[in-house]
């Protein structure tokens, strides 16, 4: 795990520019502390890389040259069939190597492979290579967005980096001096509580999406291609059994590559079935996994007496956080640092502080991300379920329905249920978050665009969901929203942030084959309030019994209650001081704040919002608050190496 930086100069003049190039590398030291450099490949390219050290610790050094030094590599991330790999081109075409690691592996496949290659592999990853004979750059993302890659194309040439802070000095808003804020983004932003991909918030900066590759020559333009996008297809199961015995097994085999390591492999544990059952695998591989349990010091918002019931059943060790509101406050500047473009969800601070504690002890983790989308584990999924009795009925009647509920007084019931059912779920459903509606961002924003709807950023996806039933494409949209916008940022902001590599086993290619085809009984069985039920009915006898048909929680945090009490004077602080009232009323969130410390209702994911945003703004563009980021340790002087383990 690590971070990279290049620049493809579209003129020849690429070590003009190095001073700022090494400044840029420094600002995401923490992806990688033990190792870190600036290479060049003629006058064409500048290769900076941060590495964390994972595999083949003592060689691998990045970037690696191959072929004769024809092709040299950048990579973030873990190829996890590389061994495989490595063994296919050695037969095949009689490869060779210089060292025992994946990143050679991608190399030398695009050597043999071209292109295509990017198709075999398996694991997260963000990656350039540079082919010094035909003066092409080629780079790619992992097919589920795990890895992040930012890019820029200016008249000096391509920029990528793993984080967008690398870039933001070369940007167009750098050379103009404006803030470089776009206004679409930052209306997406506020009805998604995220900035959906593939913007940022910064004009002219952009994120290769999930599943992409690209190609570029100096002064020729980016040609980005899709090469692979997640094709559900349920299909009626007639042995249900059989069916539960695939997933379980393809998750397993999935744990066990994701466990190859050179060193310390730990896990995230919460009360929920996802983590809880990567952490049960895993163990089989590794019997004293290290797991790490972050819990809220709020009576029930916390998850860890489940945790530790659970780390007790599988016999494991877990190591717990506690988290305050004082240590909330404290990290949110640091946290927003990380992140680049704001995300309000109030689970990074757990997530935060849990990978703050793993890294302590462990240099990767394994977490649950990804099961929810792949097996239908929202309760929101249930929803079309819910209203088939009015979604199902003739046109006409819907419109006659709809005329109705627009006369029934708001707080009635009925009025909800038969606006949603006479609304298409292409308007209904976009994603998980929903902050601020349009005439609530009529109020909050300074400069409001009717023009900007959620429906640009879903339309597309939805037209490539087009024959997949209600829940499914909900399911889809997610995998592109919910998934690359929210859950995905998380996991690796808040881990490399403490020089942490996360890995999500359930964000595998064969986990996904198996989990593609169920049909929506077995995702959400009729007559049950259960959701991911397979996957739920796989994992008996692998998780404790409790857990089977626990409630999905995912790091519950009081902002409710601390926002009302021992965060309210901060929050108040932080509104006043940001400087974003150019952009948005903050006068506006102040009152949101007020009105929900009165108990006049619960505001307090709109205000956490407002918060994160005005964070942003204030470390960002007004430059008015200090994050306080120190430079992280090497982990090869903290952690011992261990044995290779290639289960």
């Amino acid at each position: 795990m690590c971070g990279l930086l290049t620049f493809v100069s579209a003129h020849g003049t690429a070590g003009l520019h190095r001073e700022a190039f090494e400044a840029a590398l420094d600002t995401i030291q923490h992806r990688g502390p033990d190792e870190g450099e600036v290479h060049t490949a003629g006058d064409d390219v500048l290769l900076g890389f941060r590495r964390l050290s994972i595999i083949d610790v003592e060689n691998s050094h990045q970037p690696i040259w191959y072929a004769g030094k024809r092709y040299v590599l950048t990579f973030n991330g873990e190829i996890y069939n590389y061994i495989e790999l490595r063994e296919e081109l050695a037969r095949q075409f009689g490869a060779e190597f210089a060292t025992e690691g994946d990143a050679e592996a991608i190399v030398a496949a695009y050597h043999y492979w071209g292109p295509q290659a990017v198709k075999k592999l398996r694991g997260m990853f963000a990656f350039l290579i540079w082919d010094t004979q035909s003066k092409t750059a080629f780079g790619a993302r992992d097919p589920f967005g795990i890895k992040p890659l930012f890019y820029t194309v200016t008249e000096d040439g391509l920029y990528t980096a793993s984080e967008k802070k690398a870039l933001m000095p070369f940007s167009a808003a750098a050379r103009t001096g404006d803030s470089g804020i776009d206004a679409a983004s930052l209306s997406h932003y506020l009805t998604l509580q995220y900035v959906p991909e593939p913007a940022t918030l910064t004009r002219g900066i952009s994120r290769l999406g999930s599943g992409e590759c690209f190609t570029y020559q100096p002064g020729g333009s980016m040609e980005i291609m899709r090469y692979w996008k997640p094709e559900f297809r349920p299909t009626a199961v007639s042995d249900p059994e059989r069916k539960y015995a695939e997933i379980r097994e393809a998750l397993r085999e999935s744990v066990r590559m994701h466990m190859r390591s050179d060193v310390p492999v730990g896990a995230f544990l919460s009360s929920g079935i996802d983590s809880t059952a990567i952490v049960a695998l895993a163990r089989e591989f590794n019997p004293n996994i290290l797991t790490f349990t972050a819990a809220m010091d709020v009576e029930g918002y916390s998850e860890l007496d489940v945790a530790q019931d659970s780390a007790r059943h599988l016999g494991v060790k877990t190591f717990p956080v506690v988290v305050t509101a004082q240590m909330m406050m404290d990290a949110l500047p640091k946290i927003v640092w990380h992140l680049d473009d704001p995300v309000a969800d109030p689970a990074l601070v757990p997530l935060y502080y849990v990978s703050k504690l793993a890294g302590e002890h462990v240099t990767v983790a394994l977490s649950g991300e990804g099961a929810d989308e792949f097996f239908g584990g929202y309760t929101i999924y249930r929803e079309p379920l819910s209203l088939r009795s009015v979604s199902g009925l003739p046109g006409g009647v819907q419109k006659g329905l709809r005329a109705v509920s627009k006369v029934i007084p708001e707080g009635v019931k009925g009025k909800s249920f038969l606006e949603r059912g006479t609304t298409p779920i292409t308007e209904r459903y976009y994603g998980n978050a929903r902050m601020f509606n349009e005439d609530e961002k009529r109020e909050v924003m300074r400069r409001y665009d009717p023009g900007v709807r959620y429906t640009d950023v879903t339309d597309g996806i939805y037209a490539e969901a087009a024959n997949l039933d209600d829940v499914t494409k909900m399911q889809y949209v997610d995998l592109y929203t919910w998934l690359r916008g929210d859950i995905l940022v998380k996991a690796d902001r808040m881990s490399m942030a403490n020089s942490l590599e996360v890995r999500v086993p359930f964000l595998d290619y064969e986990v996904f084959n198996v989990a593609a085809d169920l049909p929506v009984d077995l995702k959400l069985p009729p007559k049950s309030a259960e959701t991911k039920y397979a996957l739920r009915q796989a994992l008996r006898g692998v998780v404790p019994p409790e857990i089977v048909n626990r409630k999905k929680l995912g790091f519950p945090t009081p902002i409710r209650v601390w926002l009302r009490n021992e965060m309210y004077e901060w929050t108040k602080h932080v509104f006043a001081t940001s400087g974003a009232d150019g952009l948005v009323d903050l006068a506006y969130a102040q009152r949101m704040l007020d009105a929900h410390r009165a108990g006049e209702g619960d505001y307090s994911r709109k205000v956490w919002t407002m918060l994160i945003f005005c964070l942003w703004y204030a470390i960002y563009v007004d430059r008015t608050l200090d994050p306080g980021i120190q430079h992280n340790a090497s982990q090869l002087a903290l952690k011992p190496r261990v044995e290779r383990v290639v289960a």
